[in-house]
């Protein structure tokens, strides 16, 4: 009879392209205990999966320890090298015990990260050790085999974009607020598009609800009072004061424009003009808090026009195309605040004497 020692724990057996694989919950800290086999330090034609990068595991268990009642984490993938032996339950086939010998060997093909994150996590939220995690087992046949699982677990997870990703998110403060200005405003609900990060050409919206985050966030900072309901009103009622002063923005909410041809002739239909138009009316409204709307007319006097590549060549626009750089941003943002009678600030104004420096002759700013 064998004797050696064996780990033995209930699963539920399944059948996937004719191969037997098993499925458990695992206590989080029987993560921690279970010895992984790392490749790492192997040379990576040897390796079954990529290696472990260090930046992901501090996201992933922010994640958890910023949501100790409300995370969520997908289901865990293991090959184990060794013999496994499963033993049905009296009347159930597919109900029962697995038992695997101590000494095998387990292989992460999916989920690695997450294992390292619950390490982390268990070292400042012990009491969370009890709680689960589902795990898939599949016996281990050989290096090709782990190599074609990882890459199968791979190839068709693709991540949702950020739009979406927002969309669907209701912990962050800044995310539902850029929701409700869309939601309650008649201009943008009609021009915002809610899932998609990039706009196709024949797209019928003008923005998207990721860029409206960051023009948001950018708009809020250091005004936000604590009422998600009265700043989501601030806001809204800022882009929908300077929607007024871009008629081609209501002519693409009335149908009168196609969101396309208003995308390949202006600036302002991208969003690095609606980060730069949320960061100049942050200060406008911290230096005018009563009369800032009269100030926004001076907006109809920038030429938006992609074609007029003296002003924006080196700032929206690097050879002809919009780009989103940082300091493509802060360059943007300086034509804004003055336009609208704003000082820039220090590191503003450095970028400004920069830009104007390697610029011969010195491009025209709008007075």
């Amino acid at each position: 009879m064998d004797t050696a020692p064996t780990l033995t724990f209930p699963v539920i057996r399944g059948l996937e392209a004719g191969r037997e694989y098993f499925v458990a919950m695992w206590t989080l800290r029987m993560l921690r205990r279970i010895s992984v086999f790392h490749e790492d330090d192997l040379p990576p034609e040897m390796r079954s999966r990529r290696t472990l990068n260090p930046a992901r595991v501090p996201e992933i268990s922010e994640y958890i320890l910023d949501n100790p009642d409300d995370y969520v984490l997908s289901a865990i993938t293991v090959s184990i090298d060794s013999d496994l032996s499963f033993d049905p339950l009296p009347g159930e086939s597919r109900l029962g015990i697995l038992r695997v010998p101590m000494d095998a060997r387990f292989v992460m093909n999916d989920g690695h990260h997450r294992r390292a994150a619950i390490i982390e996590v268990l070292k400042q939220r012990p009491e969370l050790a009890q709680e689960t995690i589902a795990v898939m087992f599949f016996r281990d046949t050989g290096l090709e085999r782990c190599r074609q699982m990882f890459s199968d677990l791979n190839r068709h997870a693709i991540r949702p974009s950020r739009s979406l990703g927002l969309l669907y998110e209701q912990r962050d403060d800044k995310a539902r607020l850029a929701k409700l200005v869309v939601m309650e405003s008649e201009i943008f609900r009609n021009i915002m598009d809610m899932q998609k990060t990039s706009l196709a050409k024949r797209s019928r919206k003008l923005f998207t609800l990721s860029a409206l985050h960051n023009a948001c966030a950018d708009f809020m900072t250091g005004m936000t009072t604590g009422n998600l309901a009265d700043d989501a009103a601030l806001a809204r009622g800022f882009w929908e004061a300077v929607a007024l002063e871009m008629p081609t923005w209501i002519q693409v909410k009335e149908g009168n424009l196609s969101a396309g041809e208003v995308r390949e002739g202006f600036v302002h239909a991208h969003g690095i003009t609606l980060q730069a138009l949320g960061r100049s009316g942050n200060a406008l409204l911290q230096s005018q808090p009563d009369d800032w709307r009269d100030h926004l007319v001076a907006l109809r006097r920038i030429d938006w026009s992609r074609s007029n590549t003296e002003l924006w060549d080196g700032r929206a626009l690097v050879g002809g195309k919009v780009v989103r750089g940082n300091i493509n941003l802060v360059l943007t943002t300086n034509v804004i605040k003055q336009v609208l009678g704003l000082p820039l600030d220090a590191e503003e104004q450095n970028v400004e004497n920069t830009h104007r420096a390697a610029r011969e002759p010195v491009g025209c700013m709008p007075k």
